[in-house]
């Protein structure tokens, strides 16, 4: 069997069998500079982020192309110091992996450079991760109508990102989330209305209205600390 991402390049069939795993973890009662500090002494590549809507909380997405170090050193990292002193919040916990939908020329940059530049980009200082669990009915739609409804879904936001307003991180987390989920979304931007904006504009989209059985829970935060970006 051939599990590789494919897309395709000048008519031609191009494949890659390598993606890039992230893993989106909270805390509450956290001090974010020593968990910054903790994280770069680590060598963890990745974002803090503030939560907004608890004083003392903390999101930490990580990133890594082999998904054993989220089982070794950032396992280890998170039963130390200052971490262990911390409360994990165990709702917001999510993993999944970037992937290719077929068509792209580029899938170095689709699998590796585009979600890790956003993630690392100094200027997109807002982020709302969440999970979303599509309902088992559009699997079973003929795939040229999925494609319909996935390119309303989509026009939206890309509308956003030529608009400079909202770049978009995009996960497949099928059989690697507790709540069977299928797929994460972090959606990453200079401000925070238009993040709102465009989740509040995506909810009139066949999609979501009606092949989404569930959204959420919606972490919100502030950057606090990111890995220098290349």
């Amino acid at each position: 069997m051939d599990l590789s991402e494919r897309g395709r390049r000048d008519g031609a069939p191009i494949s890659l069998n390598r993606r890039l795993f992230m893993k989106f973890t909270a805390f509450g009662n956290a001090d974010p500079d020593t968990a910054a500090a903790a994280l770069t002494e680590a060598g963890v590549e990745g974002a803090l982020y503030l939560d907004v809507n608890d004083p003392q909380g903390i999101g930490i997405v990580a990133l890594s192309e082999d998904p054993t170090d989220f089982v070794s050193a950032l396992r280890s990292l998170f039963r130390g110091a200052p971490f262990q002193q911390m409360t994990h919040k165990a709702e917001f916990d999510m993993l999944g992996r970037t992937y290719a939908i077929g068509y792209e020329s580029d899938l170095e940059e689709t699998l590796f450079g585009r979600p890790r530049g956003r993630i690392l980009d100094p200027d997109l200082r807002w982020a709302v991760w969440y999970p979303l669990q599509r309902s088992k009915g559009f699997y079973r739609l003929p795939s040229e109508r999925q494609r319909q409804i996935l390119a309303e879904h989509g026009g939206v936001g890309r509308r956003y990102g030529e608009a400079g307003l909202a770049a978009d991180v995009r996960l497949a987390c099928h059989g690697l989330d507790k709540a069977d989920n299928d797929f994460i979304i972090g959606l990453l931007g200079r401000d925070l209305h238009p993040l709102s904006a465009v989740v509040q504009e995506m909810r009139a989209t066949e999609q979501t209205s009606q092949y989404l059985d569930r959204l959420g829970p919606f972490f919100v935060g502030h950057v606090a600390w990111q890995t220098p970006s290349s």
